[in-house]
């Protein structure tokens, strides 16, 4: 387990790698990622129980873990290889011709820590939700977690899995919305909004935890303890993750644009200077 203090420095880390990647691949999903770096550092380091060095792609006795919003393949990349999958120095491959690490995940050349080819928003939620049957129906005490962007619950086939893991109470089940308020045509609300989030789970019969600043190390670690204490008392968990996009470089902060826009050659040198070199040492 680390700290919060270590965790906090792996994140500022991998939120380097993401700028780098992406500038250097001179395309890719850099704000998203950035947004969700501590969640994810959170999760692959403190929260989740796995074996990165012992992958199996059936997770029997691991925690599984499906990221829906496969564009933000950067902190998955990043992450996994900082926790272990893979050696960090392959992060220099990313978005190149014949690589592992696509654009979107993709389960083609066996990638560990990769279980499902995503990108096509809607889908992860269905996917877990089995994956969290298999592990009932099979005795397997461990837990699945999804991750979620919230303009993919503008799809219909999410809250048809919404209804599906309430009414048949997977309980051993986490699903987490990044709730950044922004995607790529603009925020949510412009796009269609999508209300009271809480209340609209609550009414499928799911229990919800809010956690108010997602960038906010220890308010996820708390948050998502939590979480994880309601799980196996009859219903599904979603976490309502409030986070910002592009967070820790103030000219991404908030700005819908860097979705899928990445920071220019001109201009990482200004972003990384507000992302302190750590002693992890950059790929």
């Amino acid at each position: 387990m680390k700290t919060t203090t270590e965790l906090q420095t792996i994140a500022t880390q991998i939120r380097r790698d993401i700028l780098r990647m992406t500038t250097a691949a001179k395309s890719g999903h850099p704000g998203g990622s950035m947004g969700t770096a501590d969640w994810m550092v959170a999760m692959q380091f403190n929260i989740m129980k796995h074996d990165p060095k012992h992958f199996t792609m059936d997770g029997k006795g691991q925690d599984m873990l499906f990221v829906s919003q496969g564009h933000i393949t950067p902190v998955i990349y990043s992450t996994m290889a900082r926790v272990g999958y893979f050696p960090v120095e392959e992060l220099k491959t990313f978005r190149k011709f014949g690589t592992r690490l696509q654009g979107h995940p993709s389960t083609e050349h066996g990638l560990p820590g990769i279980r499902m080819a995503s990108g096509s928003l809607g889908q992860g939620m269905s996917v877990g939700i089995g994956a969290a049957l298999g592990k009932k129906m099979t005795g397997d005490d461990s837990l699945v977690y999804t991750l979620h962007g919230d303009g993919e619950l503008q799809e219909g086939q999410i809250w048809e899995a919404v209804m599906f893991a309430g009414a048949k109470h997977v309980d051993n089940y986490i699903a987490t919305i990044d709730f950044n308020h922004q995607q790529i045509d603009g925020t949510t609300m412009q796009v269609m909004d999508l209300g009271d989030l809480k209340a609209k789970f609550e009414a499928f019969q799911w229990k919800v935890v809010v956690i108010a600043n997602g960038n906010d190390m220890q308010q996820v670690l708390d948050g998502m303890a939590k979480a994880k204490a309601l799980t196996g008392q009859g219903a599904p968990v979603a976490v309502i993750l409030t986070t910002e996009m592009g967070y820790g470089v103030d000219f991404m902060q908030g700005i819908n644009k860097y979705h899928g826009a990445v920071v220019s050659e001109e201009d990482l040198p200004k972003a990384l200077a507000q992302l302190p070199e750590t002693e992890l040492g950059d790929f």
